[in-house]
């Protein structure tokens, strides 16, 4: 629809555009038709619209000069907002009243929580916006909000990976993998979610040892994938060799002097 609007408006509404759909290109030709002005005065807004979001630390707008003379505004959080939340979350997470039996914490509310899960997404795909995924892959069942949100954020779809196969999954690929404690786990992938030669970014929700990263990387070989990263919420410190070697966490779950745990920003996102 073509409509004449105020520059206040016309902004507004450009800028929630970019926010609906993340690393997504937008035609600046099409907004430039639907609000009945020049390009140039798009390309205006958008270079103001950029100037916010840049300084609000939440990402910035990637202008294609080319023949699409298109635009997309990329999720990245800058050091200080993404310090600020992941401080918030670590402090939330270290309450004792988390603890729970084996040293492990209770996070399940975290994940689930629309808004939390986002910004998790966001730090996420902001460690891995240059890698150039095709599709992001998680297992079930609480890895699957936050892999959903950083495939949202990368403009990508997302792969789940399933404990039991069924029906309505339509025909699966089937891997083994060993799990930590010396059994063998089955997991399954359906067919039409992945296609050969995709770059597949992986993401879980917590990693001990590593296996069902392990398992992941096994289902991506199986697919003829190429796997180019591997994201985690939390790691756990112990054992310190996993069964993935390259991966990069937001935060670490380790033990206090009094043996209690406690959870930690992980600073470069690697560990």
């Amino acid at each position: 629809m073509i409509v004449k609007v105020q520059r206040t408006e016309r902004l507004v509404r450009i800028a929630s555009r970019f926010l609906l759909f993340p690393s997504r290109l937008i035609s600046m030709t099409q907004m430039a038709d639907c609000f009945k002005v020049s390009k140039t005065v798009i390309s205006d807004d958008v270079s103001i619209i950029n100037d916010s979001l840049s300084e609000e630390g939440i990402g910035h707008i990637s202008v294609d000069r080319g023949r699409t003379g298109g635009a997309s505004f990329l999720p990245t959080l800058g050091p200080g907002k993404r310090r600020e939340i992941l401080e918030s979350i670590a402090r939330l997470l270290s309450d004792k009243d988390r603890v729970l039996p084996g040293g492990l914490i209770y996070y399940g509310d975290i994940l689930f929580d629309p808004m939390t899960a986002f910004c998790l997404g966001m730090a996420l795909a902001s460690d891995f916006s240059d890698r150039d995924a095709e599709v992001v892959m998680t297992s079930e069942v609480k890895g699957i909000p936050l892999a959903l949100f950083t495939a949202h954020c990368l403009g990508l779809p997302l792969a789940v990976c399933r404990f039991r196969n069924r029906a309505s999954d339509g025909p699966a690929v089937a891997v083994h993998y060993p799990t930590g404690t010396g059994d063998v786990q089955a997991m399954y992938l359906g067919t039409r979610q992945l296609q050969k030669g995709k770059k597949v970014l992986l993401v879980d929700d917590y990693m001990r040892g590593g296996s069902t990263a392990a398992g992941m990387l096994l289902m991506a070989k199986e697919f003829g994938a190429e796997v180019v990263g591997t994201g985690v919420f939390i790691a756990a410190a112990e054992p310190a060799r996993k069964a993935v070697a390259n991966y990069r966490a937001l935060l670490r779950l380790e033990k206090s002097q009094e043996g209690t745990p406690l959870v930690s920003i992980v600073d470069e996102g690697t560990v």
